[in-house]
């Protein structure tokens, strides 16, 4: 069992996140964010991005509570699959909500990778943003449908964290593909779900296309240290992130 230590960087960024996301709002009103949103998503509910967090309290909870929880599991994921020492250039975040993925990932490569988030929510757009100045990060956002864009091959690295499970399912062929030819172009790419598999019941036929050209599909299970605070709302929305598990695929060609 691998134990995540949250290092100072994520310490200052999450101080920095209870003083933005609390100023306004009391304690009570966040957890009840993470309530609403757990039943949104633990219970398996398929929601689009926008519809999850209308309200105040849902887009601080989002903020302050699931994203760190993300980020944490992708920074390990990062590490436990080796995927951080491969050399990238620039990282394309699809999806990225928050832009906590392509954070993570920037801050464990090599070479401090410029980030490029597509995120057509404008409060997650700018939430992207805001934590991509607080960790020290050069990056971009664009509003526009992750359909829209062409994927990147050499030397890029593309994350799908939490993402395609939104899409309908024309669209997350389509996008499963794409990812699959930015890899035969060069590209190195991750993506990111929950584990449990009435969440993600496509997810089977991803790793059987990812795993015939090459790729990885693994599942995690790692123990975090939690801050105090984010414990306390764990504790208090009634739900228990002793363990952070997800699923990842990792697709590198040789010679990419």
């Amino acid at each position: 069992m691998i134990t995540i230590l949250p290092d100072e960087t994520f310490l200052r960024w999450f101080d920095a996140l209870e003083e933005r996301h609390l100023a306004d709002l009391t304690f009570s009103e966040v957890r009840r964010g993470v309530e609403a949103l757990s039943a949104t998503w633990v219970e398996g509910r398929r929601t689009r991005l926008a519809s999850a967090l209308a309200g105040a309290g849902k887009r601080a909870a989002f903020a302050l509570f699931y994203a760190p929880l993300h980020y944490l599991l992708i920074q390990a994921i990062l590490e436990a699959s080796g995927a951080a020492t491969h050399r990238v250039g620039t990282i394309l975040d699809l999806g990225c909500g928050t832009g906590v993925a392509g954070a993570a990932w920037a801050l464990e490569a090599q070479g401090h990778p410029r980030v490029t988030g597509i995120e057509p929510n404008g409060w997650a757009a700018e939430e992207a943003r805001w934590t991509w100045r607080t960790l020290g990060i050069h990056g971009t956002v664009r509003r526009t449908d992750i359909g829209r864009v062409r994927l990147p091959g050499c030397a890029a690295g593309i994350v799908v964290a939490f993402t395609a499970n939104e899409l309908e399912e024309t669209a997350r062929a389509r996008l499963r593909d794409n990812l699959i030819a930015a890899a035969g172009r060069g590209a190195q790419v991750l993506v990111v779900e929950p584990i449990a598999r009435k969440l993600v019941p496509w997810w089977k036929d991803w790793a059987t296309r990812f795993e015939a050209v090459g790729g990885q599909a693994m599942e995690w299970r790692f123990r975090p240290n939690l801050p105090e605070r984010l414990r306390l709302m764990d504790r208090a929305a009634g739900l228990d992130h002793r363990f952070l598990t997800g699923r990842s695929l990792w697709l590198k060609r040789s010679g990419g």
